[in-house]
């Protein structure tokens, strides 16, 4: 028998209202998972494929157009961030018949697996002997991407990190070094023009150690009893938010306010290293997760979906220094390292 609305509780109305607006507020935060590769011994392709399902892990990172991975990943509807590897920029950026010929090798060729982005280079530096090439690759890639028909569904970026910035405390006086600025500023405006995100390795385990007098772990691991650092009117009682709002403001001071950022890489190492454990790991990974899932955004950005990457499936002991060895949630024998859940 149909219930008139007349005859639902007050109280009934706001539960409905808060789980409306739950669900509205978290669609679009997503955590997806990195696949690193630099190991002697990984299982083969399709088994990583099934753990990444298994663990219902619907995004993934691929740093370069590993064939055997994309042919697993076909009808998986696992969403896809692709790198062109910075090895590869001077060629795609040589000429728009290279670019062309990567997008039909390496994603026009794999038309079942769900492709969400190319990372076009990977924290290219400024004095980096490719430097050059990043944004005419950029815009060849594009251009290619377009042509095949895929412009609606791909968003070409790069992937830069949280080393660009020249001022990121408070966040609000987030700013680039020069030299990144020159680098990233036609970068930014091909974004733009493009409405594609920007993609931005963000590591709070680095802040932590290279300064932990002012960055204390529990901000950066997310378990801060109170807040931490106060910004005007906005509060910060984690360390991940105040990074990704530090490049908020820097964006906006290059004329890129309108950009949104996805974090294309975070994490907390488990061994090899300072402030390194496998229950740091567990926390931090564990909480991001959570944070994302929240939907919450960051003060800066409240209530904006956030889109992020672990760093990295598997532990991967080609890798140096010794803690880049120990990033991995599994074990190469695709043993969990700790309980996480992507739900």
């Amino acid at each position: 028998m149909a219930m008139a609305c007349s005859s639902i509780m007050p109280s009934t109305l706001l539960l409905l209202s808060g789980l409306l607006m739950a669900i509205f507020k978290t669609a679009g935060a997503e955590v997806g998972v990195c696949y690193g590769m630099m190991a002697e011994i990984l299982p083969p392709k399709p088994q990583v494929i099934d753990l990444y399902k298994q663990k219902n892990i619907q995004l993934m990172r691929l740093y370069d157009p590993n064939q055997e991975a994309l042919q697993a990943l076909g009808g998986t509807h696992i969403k896809l961030l692709l790198d062109v590897p910075n090895s590869d920029l001077e060629n795609v950026a040589s000429s728009q018949a290279n670019a062309d010929q990567w997008v039909q090798d390496n994603v026009k060729k794999y038309s079942t697996v769900s492709f969400r982005y190319i990372a076009v280079g990977n924290e290219v530096k400024p004095w980096d002997s490719y430097a050059q090439f990043l944004f005419p690759a950029m815009q060849n890639i594009r251009t290619a991407i377009v042509g095949h028909g895929l412009g609606e569904q791909i968003k070409v970026s790069t992937a830069t990190f949280f080393g660009a910035l020249e001022e990121s405390s408070p966040p609000s006086e987030g700013s680039f070094h020069p030299e990144y600025q020159q680098l990233l500023g036609p970068v930014i405006g091909l974004l733009r023009d493009n409405q594609a995100p920007l993609l931005v390795n963000t590591y709070t385990y680095f802040s932590h150690i290279g300064d932990p007098g002012n960055v204390p772990l529990d901000f950066a691991l997310f378990t801060a009893p109170s807040v931490v650092v106060t910004d005007g009117s906005l509060q910060y009682q984690n360390l991940f938010d105040a990074m990704l709002d530090a490049f908020y403001s820097a964006l906006e001071k290059a004329g890129g306010g309108a950009l949104d950022i996805v974090v294309s890489e975070t994490g907390w190492p488990s061994d090899g290293g300072q402030a390194t454990s496998v229950d740091n790991a567990r926390t931090y990974n564990t909480n991001l997760v959570r944070h994302v899932n929240q939907g919450q955004g960051t003060p800066k950005k409240p209530g904006k979906a956030i889109e992020a990457y672990l760093f990295a499936m598997f532990d991967e002991n080609q890798k140096e220094p010794d803690y880049e060895k120990h990033w991995g949630l599994f074990f190469p024998n695709k043993q969990e390292k700790y309980s996480i859940s992507f739900s």
